[in-house]
């Protein structure tokens, strides 16, 4: 049963039938999202205000929305059905009854009267004033009597500054003929000087309040004036959600029958609409140039050469990309090559999403429409496509040839992610993903997710030809209204082991655009400084953000490799999507100053050579999400590996086959379990608090805390074991997470 609490007596409007107290509490359902439905909410309706919240409890400390009744639109429904419209956003409610409804109804709708009528009563006049297009013309005609108004101040202001001066010449010559003929002469002139200097100050006085009361009695209109230009922001942003709608449904309809289109059907909630996908936008990037200038705090920018002289020198070819390596062919020959194609379903992202701007991406409940069927575990792994890289650096003898692919393998993880505009899975708390690749590439990585909120992944991995990698990454996400923001925190380690050099890097923001209209593109920015902690040489790469305006590379990669000593040896250059290039430097010079008064370094450097460059897609990966060959296998499914292996994932597993349907219903009830396994594992921490014992938080089974030796970061680290359990087969330590 609602509650009804009698606060304040509240006047009856005539025609409007007050069906209970000022105050309204109870149950109402209310429409969340799509994956789960409506909810169960405790609404409290006082003061003109709608609040509600999860639960009753939830009223001393957290409101979970509040609707203001003087502006909003109430409409009734189907059967125990209504909505209410403020601010340019919707609120569908559900009662359990149609009694029921039609008391909230009617509260609301008394409570709506009451509030019109509170703001009726506190302005300064009860008639209306003009409509919004009278507005232009009749605040000119204020403006204008404002400055009359001004004009007369100004006037006054000169007349009271030259009588007053009169006024005091006049007492000094009265000083002077005190006790003379001519002192009554003098005494009429000063009184009728003072007389004037009155009655000029009296117009000025007038002339202020004539200025104060122009503005005053103006107050009213401006205010409606701005709450016009409100409403008018508010139409707007509907009027644009709406028309990117209509393009995504006639796109759709276009594709599914281009000869006999004659219209675009529409959904009762107008939600359906094409998936955005990614285009290309962007030239090839350019030869790398022969001169290089670098700023002091490593922005580097590129210049011409006027010579065409040769340089001898080089590199040693060893060392430098190799195009005849076979070794990803052999790969692309023994693995999977393509996967279902990606279904034509339909759902509009900023219907989802407009209402979660500034929240964690991820604590948003979204369906696998906006998906890719990979977990962020396997996204992870995917880093490894070029791992040959470091396979090269390991038998470079130089440190600084080796930082150089060093900084191209940082680069390279970024070129499968051009067109991936997607959202990978979030991981379960527990699941894990292997990737065993000892016979094609000698390595082999395994990933847990060690933490659910914040989102914490770590990764190991262990390579036969020389080299070991290892990472914990948090995941920072927000979305922004017009664009996402991805933000990885945490280090990524490398250590090889025949030099026992130790490189230690982080990864630089990424960012999906035109999430309300037009096509996803994504971009990465920031900077990553490599460092090796072991010689102390640093790499400094800068990933340029993408501008309309800049006459730049999109996509702009540049960077210089130093040693201890901050001397530069090699330029870098190229695109995260495409190549990266290095130039050796041979000789340096300090040049003019740069932007904010800082020192440029110019490097001349000998012609560069290719360190990476992009594998091409599949064929047909527009239709499968983009994958690249690494990324069509690593949801291959393979015997023996963990039962919390992300391959074993049943809406993952779904998606791929092209049942979303289905897929959506399992996520939900996966997401479900989670959330009631956290909730245990909280009610068994509040009562071992309550005994008095020590509360021990999760811990993870691959994976265990410690403190990093190198640069002191607090960090999962691989414990070891799960490859020794898998050859035993022996997973009874896994938890059943799916």
């Amino acid at each position: 049963m609602n509650e009804l609490v009698k606060s304040l007596p509240s006047p009856t409007l005539p025609g409007i039938h007050m069906p209970c107290a000022d105050t309204y509490r109870g149950w109402l359902f209310k429409w969340t999202n799509y994956l789960k439905g409506y909810q169960r909410r405790w609404f409290v309706l006082s003061n003109g205000l709608l609040s509600y919240y999860r639960t009753q409890a939830e009223m001393a400390h957290t409101c979970r929305g509040t609707i203001p009744l003087a502006t909003a639109h109430i409409e009734v429904g189907d059967t125990c059905h209504f909505v209410l419209t403020s601010g340019g956003r919707n609120y569908h409610l559900k009662a359990t009854s149609e009694g029921e409804c039609q008391r909230w109804v009617s509260a609301l709708q008394q409570a709506k009267a009451n509030a019109t009528l509170m703001m009726q009563q506190s302005d300064d006049s009860g008639d209306d004033g003009p409509g919004p297009q009278e507005d232009r013309t009749i605040n000119q005609g204020v403006l204008k009597t404002l400055a009359t108004k001004l004009d007369d101040l100004s006037t006054c202001n000169e007349l009271i500054g030259k009588h007053g001066a009169a006024l005091q010449r006049s007492l000094s010559e009265l000083e002077d003929l005190r006790g003379t003929a001519d002192s009554t002469d003098r005494v009429k002139t000063v009184n009728e000087r003072a007389t004037l200097f009155r009655i000029t100050s009296n117009a000025m006085i007038n002339a202020c309040q004539d200025f104060v009361d122009v503005a005053e009695s103006h107050n009213r209109r401006w205010q409606k004036a701005l709450q016009y230009e409100r409403e008018q922001r508010h139409h707007l942003e509907e009027t644009i959600e709406q028309l990117a709608k209509q393009h995504n449904s006639l796109e759709r309809a276009w594709r599914e029958n281009p000869a006999s289109y004659s219209g675009v059907e529409r959904s009762q909630h107008g939600d359906d609409s094409d998936e955005n996908e990614e285009a290309e936008f962007f030239d090839a990037m350019e030869d790398s140039p022969a001169f290089i200038t670098v700023a002091a705090t490593a922005s580097i920018q590129h210049k011409r050469s006027g010579s065409n002289q040769s340089m001898s020198g080089g590199m040693p070819n060893d060392w430098t990309h190799n195009e005849n390596d076979t070794s990803v062919t052999n790969h692309r020959r023994t693995r999977r090559c393509r996967i279902p194609d990606k279904p034509n379903y339909s759902l509009n992202l900023w219907s989802i999403m407009k209402n979660c701007i500034g929240k964690d991406l991820s604590r948003i409940p979204m369906p696998v429409n906006f998906n890719e069927p990979l977990s962020m575990l396997q996204r992870l792994t995917e880093d490894l496509e070029y791992s040959e890289l470091l396979d090269r650096a390991a038998r470079c003898d130089s440190s600084l040839e080796q930082m150089c692919l060093v900084a191209a393998f940082s680069v390279s993880s970024y070129s499968t992610t051009v067109h991936r505009t997607a959202k990978p899975f979030n991981p379960l708390l527990g699941e894990t993903y292997e990737l065993d690749r000892l016979e094609e590439f000698g390595y082999r990585s395994i990933c847990e997710q060690v933490s659910h909120h914040p989102p914490a992944a770590a990764l190991h991995v262990s390579s036969q030809r020389g080299w070991s990698l290892w990472q914990h990454i948090t995941i920072d996400s927000k979305f922004r209204g017009k664009y996402i923001s991805v933000m990885p925190l945490g280090n990524i380690h490398l250590h090889f082991h025949a030099s026992g050099n130790h490189y230690v890097w982080s990864k630089v923001t990424s960012t999906v655009h035109n999430i309300i209209v037009g096509k996803l593109w994504i971009d990465q920015s920031g900077d990553i400084e490599i460092v090796n902690t072991t010689t102390k040489d640093t790499s400094r790469l800068k990933f340029s953000p993408y501008s309309y305006f800049s006459r730049e590379v999109p996509r702009k990669v540049t960077g210089v490799v130093e040693d201890r000593e901050g001397t530069g040896h090699y330029i870098l250059s190229g695109t995260w999507d495409d190549k990266m290039e290095c130039s050796k430097v041979v000789n340096s010079s300090e040049g003019c100053g740069g932007s904010e008064g800082k020192q440029k370094t110019v490097y001349q450097t000998l012609q560069p050579k290719l360190l990476w460059k992009k594998y091409p897609l599949p064929s047909n990966a527009e239709n499968m999400y983009y994958f690249s060959s690494l990324a069509l296998t690593l949801n291959e499914p393979e015997e023996g590996v963990a039962p919390t292996d992300s391959r074993l994932r049943p809406d993952q597993r779904l998606m791929e086959a092209g049942l979303w349907d289905e897929a959506n219903t399992q996520k939900q009830r996966l997401e479900e379990r989670q959330r009631l396994e956290r909730k245990k594992r909280e009610a068994q921490a509040n009562q071992a608090l309550e005994d008095g014992q020590d509360v021990e938080g999760y811990h993870p089974l691959w994976f265990e805390k410690r403190t990093d030796e190198t640069t002191g970061e607090i960090t999962y680290t691989y414990r070891g074991g799960y490859w020794e359990a898998k050859e035993r087969q022996d997973w009874s330590q896994c938890p059943e997470i799916f």
